[in-house]
């Protein structure tokens, strides 16, 4: 089994071990020589040239991805010449455009915020009037950690969008915290459901993740687990589906966004969980058995290391206790960028926490 994957970030490149202990060959198409997953990068190039991308797929068995950034119509032409695409273009193309997603879940069993596309300032402000004078606005491609997002009170303040294309607008939600529940599916539709996770943000960018939730309740949990499996089967998702959802004060849920790879929020897994989001994801798309996904421990918390992970701040999380686990991404430095994280696990989750974050923070840079 050979498996491809389009992109060379740190997915990619926390696949790699996974596949080995799989027996698998993955290969990676990387967009430079020096990207995090440069170990396993037997192809660097643009994903956005034909002929770069359908070379790379002809040598694998198996086509997944890293990011959702390939043309949708490459992937439709992949695919019509026998490339096992997965997911599928039929299913990314809702991780890839919020406005398709949101039209799609519509039609779905499956909580949403209000939301319209707007094609001009006349649009934005009718939307607002209905939403109090606030709203959030999305481009529909392209945006990630915080970018391509914006809480707008007037259609001025997406005037360089419109003159793009259209928007998204969405109902700003009053929520009491963000969750993201994961799952892995098989192309002959067997399903598995991670734990429920909550995610921390900061500046509209995930910094911690702890699983599983704290405090959710039982009716919850089966909710969010409902609304994945909802989503998986009905948009017929192969590999791990990522669903980021808001709690409301009232105990309810509010689908945020789509990922269709494996996802920040589940890092946490790694060691938190018997069977790792890459190694899930690789029997998901393999068309292989799927792992138990049950937590190892009663706790276990993420913590993203932003701008730097070299090798003096990956020693200095490591000399804080023995209990960490660091993971670099190989790297330049670069203020705000992921180029890390640590995980914890045990029993007492104030302590798992606080051993995460000070772990997390030790040899931290001043422009990290």
């Amino acid at each position: 089994m050979i498996i491809g994957v389009v992109g060379g970030g740190q997915l990619a490149r926390m696949m790699i071990p996974a596949a080995e202990a799989l027996g698998i060959e993955i290969r990676v198409l990387a967009e430079h020589q020096d990207s995090s997953a440069r170990l396993a990068a037997t192809a660097v190039g643009d994903y956005r040239d034909w002929d770069t991308l359908s070379a790379f797929a002809k040598e694998v068995d198996v086509l997944t991805f890293d990011h959702e950034h390939v043309p949708t119509e490459l992937l439709e032409k992949l695919e019509g010449e026998g490339t096992n695409v997965r997911p599928g273009s039929q299913a990314l193309v809702f991780a890839q455009d919020k406005a398709l997603m949101r039209e799609r879940l519509s039609s779905l069993d499956v909580p949403l915020p209000r939301w319209v596309v707007a094609k001009s300032p006349e649009d934005v402000d009718a939307f607002l009037a209905i939403e109090g004078g606030e709203a959030i606005a999305k481009t529909p491609r392209g945006g990630y950690d915080g970018k391509g997002v914006r809480v707008i009170s007037s259609g001025e303040d997406v005037s360089d969008w419109l003159e793009a294309g259209a928007v998204l607008l969405e109902q700003k939600v009053a929520f009491r915290r963000e969750l993201a529940q994961l799952a892995a599916r098989r192309p002959t539709g067997g399903m598995r459901v991670f734990p429920l996770v909550q995610t921390i943000q900061e500046g509209g960018v995930c910094a911690e993740v702890v699983a599983p939730a704290p405090g959710a309740s039982d009716e919850l949990k089966a909710e969010a687990a409902r609304i994945a499996q909802t989503i998986a089967e009905a948009v017929d998702v192969t590999g791990v589906l990522a669903v980021e959802m808001f709690e409301t004060e009232d105990g309810e849920l509010i689908v945020n966004e789509l990922a269709m790879r494996p996802h920040n929020s589940g890092h946490v897994f790694t060691e938190g969980a018997v069977t790792s989001q890459f190694e899930q994801h690789l029997r998901a798309v393999a068309d292989w058995p799927l792992g138990d996904v049950s937590l190892r421990n009663e706790w276990a918390v993420m913590v993203n290391l932003f701008g730097d992970a070299g090798e003096s701040r990956v020693y200095a999380a490591m000399e804080h206790s023995p209990e960490v686990r660091v993971h670099s991404y190989g790297k330049e430095p670069r203020p705000g960028r992921k180029a890390g994280h640590v995980v914890v696990c045990g029993s007492d989750l104030e302590h798992v926490h606080q051993v995460a974050r000070a772990a997390a923070r030790a040899g931290e840079s001043e422009e990290s």
